[in-house]
């Protein structure tokens, strides 16, 4: 899941099933699973050296017999690792590991299949690439991020390529995510953000500084709304006063977020 279109150029029309080379070591496969919630789908990334025979999977998306058969189609996969448990990333990754004789590596155990579970730290070696994996948890608590150091960060839907994503509370917190951002907001310069959802973007530091400066910005405007209906509104009713100018269709979406942030402004966290 990811979140409501508010920062970011709209791509040209996605192409569905294609192939498409980002970076040397980065290629994507669009999933057809457009919505308000997965922008034009969930993009499923490919990663290798341009020496190596195997690739590297992150998040095989939903489900889709078509689109996990045009994965499989690229060549050999040596490993399949998860952005976080969300099915529009995850759902189709067991069937996808029995389909290729591949593990599925993931924070949560729970979506971990042939091999053992990542950790914030982590290396990780495969199809001739280094790997580090970065716990980057708000969106929701197993939120991970993989860094090709001097390229590029493959961000899940922690930052997402068009538009902002939502705290997914109670399993989302925002003091959390908040952190997340400032650990994003210091990669090099020119480090590409490769999202779940969305094209690419050039800087990822550029992007989190950008998200935790939108973020900010809601939070007070939550502050104020609370002030302003007094006592103790409810979440739908704050969603009304400061995300009026959203997309009704991702009201359900906003209150997630407006939860986490009645929660932070509670307990600051």
């Amino acid at each position: 899941m990811s979140g409501s279109p508010l920062i970011g150029a709209r791509a040209e029309h996605p192409r569905y099933g294609e192939l498409r080379q980002v970076t040397d070591h980065a290629a994507v496969l669009l999933a057809d699973n457009p919505s308000p919630m997965t922008l034009d789908g969930t993009n499923t990334w490919l990663l290798k050296a341009p020496d190596a025979t195997s690739f590297v999977v992150i998040d095989p998306g939903p489900l889709d017999d078509a689109h996990l058969k045009r994965i499989a189609a690229v060549g050999p996969i040596a490993e399949i690792l998860l952005t976080h448990g969300h099915p529009d990333h995850s759902e189709g990754a067991r069937a996808f590991g029995e389909l290729v004789k591949a593990p599925v590596r993931a924070l949560d155990p729970s979506f971990t299949y042939g091999s053992e579970g990542l950790t914030d730290g982590d290396v990780i070696t495969s199809a001739g690439l280094e790997l580090r994996v970065l716990g980057t948890p708000g969106h929701t608590s197993d939120s991970l991020c993989f860094v090709i150091d001097g390229e590029a960060v493959l961000t899940g839907d922690t930052v997402l390529g068009r538009g902002t994503t939502i705290v997914a509370h109670p399993d989302g917190k925002l003091g959390d995510y908040f952190e997340s951002l400032k650990l994003l907001a210091e990669l090099p310069d020119n480090t590409a953000v490769l999202p779940g959802h969305g094209p690419e973007l050039a800087d990822a530091g550029e992007a989190a500084r950008m998200y935790l400066a939108h973020r900010t910005q809601r939070l007070e405007q939550v502050r104020k709304a609370v002030q302003a209906l007094g006592g103790s509104p409810t979440p739908r009713q704050v969603v009304e006063v400061v995300y009026a100018d959203v997309d009704r269709v991702l009201w359900p979406a906003a209150e997630w977020s407006v939860r986490a942030q009645l929660e932070y402004l509670r307990t600051g966290y």
